[in-house]
């Protein structure tokens, strides 16, 4: 599948065969910016996409910041949609101790490129039962 990208400077790119996402990266006009704890800040990479109709790209936090670090995104994960022309924007937030800071063409999220489907709601009365039922948050044990 081909995606059109328009970018500034950093293209996506996997790191190694068996990646699921590519890393993208900030792009800081002046150089860098420091994260304090408890502090978000969206970072720019100047890249826009335009996918193909019925896909979404999805924006991760990458597992190295957030262990090493406390950096994550602050909506867990971002949904950019196939009708999105803007430029992707990256919120991070801080939940270390201490600051972090973001330097420009440093690798800050992922990208994961998926389809997506559309659906129909159809209202019902019941639902058929399953032997899991309504059980949640941690019914199914640890």
């Amino acid at each position: 599948m081909k995606v059109r990208i328009k970018t500034r400077v950093y293209i996506p790119e996997y790191k190694s065969d068996g990646a699921a996402g590519m890393d993208i990266r900030a792009l800081l006009p002046r150089g860098s910016c420091i994260i304090f704890p408890g502090q978000i800040e969206l970072i720019p990479t100047g890249i826009s996409l335009e996918l193909p109709k019925g896909y979404e790209a999805q924006v991760r936090a990458r597992s190295g910041l957030s262990t090493k670090h406390g950096i994550g995104i602050v909506s867990g994960v971002g949904t950019i949609d196939s009708d999105y022309r803007g430029e992707i924007g990256v919120p991070l937030i801080n939940w270390g101790t201490e600051p972090f800071t973001v330097n420009d063409g440093d690798r800050i999220a992922q990208l994961v490129v998926a389809r997506c489907e559309k659906v129909e709601f159809v209202v019902v009365d019941e639902l058929t039962e399953t032997e899991r039922g309504t059980g949640g948050f941690g019914s199914t044990g640890r």
